[in-house]
């Protein structure tokens, strides 16, 4: 469900904004491409669930705007530093055809099928997330490596990972690692003296 429904706004003063707070709506901003930045709410029990969810910040909505449908991709979300609950959100739009730089988080699948992790080998995560440019109208998920047949002292680097179609790491210069299988680590227990 990418769908998101919003109404414009045009609270402006802070006793307007905390008003549509307390009937359970998040105030948000639409900006980017060549229309003007647009006020909008949306339903604080919409979002619950898919703001808490990790792909959150690297996944496209349709926002449909009053019957409106724009593509876009949340930027920014406020919380409130006591209820920790989301108190604004920025939206940027998308345009056909634009190239996006997006953190994009990393699963790891097969860890079943490690020898290395089978043997007491630990995974290592080195980037929980990776930088990534995509095309607007295709943007990842989620980056997955594939534990399948790594032994211990495997370095999972980006080169290994299979990427969708036009989409690169932003950081071109070197094969990073994104995870390594690694020896259990021996704990050494202090001579008794």
């Amino acid at each position: 469900m990418n769908t998101i429904k919003a109404t414009k706004r045009s609270t402006a003063s802070n006793g307007q904004i905390n008003k549509l707070r307390s009937e359970g709506f998040i105030p948000a901003v639409l900006y980017g491409g060549e229309k003007n930045n647009l006020n909008i709410s949306l339903k604080k029990l919409h979002l619950k669930d898919i703001i808490k969810t990790e792909t959150f910040m690297s996944k496209v909505f349709d926002l449909d705007i009053d019957g409106n449908p724009e593509k876009v991709l949340p930027r920014e979300v406020a919380y409130d530093p006591v209820s920790d609950e989301p108190i604004h959100i920025d939206f940027i739009r998308i345009e056909k055809g634009s190239k996006i730089t997006l953190e994009i988080p990393v699963k790891f699948i097969n860890s079943d099928k490690s020898p290395g992790l089978k043997k007491g080998g630990v995974l290592n995560i080195v980037r929980r997330k990776v930088e990534l440019r995509c095309p607007s109208e295709n943007i990842p998920d989620e980056i997955i490596v594939d534990l399948d047949n790594t032994e211990i002292n495997t370095s999972l680097k980006i080169s290994s990972v299979k990427l969708p179609e036009n989409v690169i790491p932003t950081i071109t210069d070197r094969d990073f690692v994104i995870g390594t299988v690694v020896a259990p680590t021996i704990l050494v227990e202090p001579e008794k003296t």
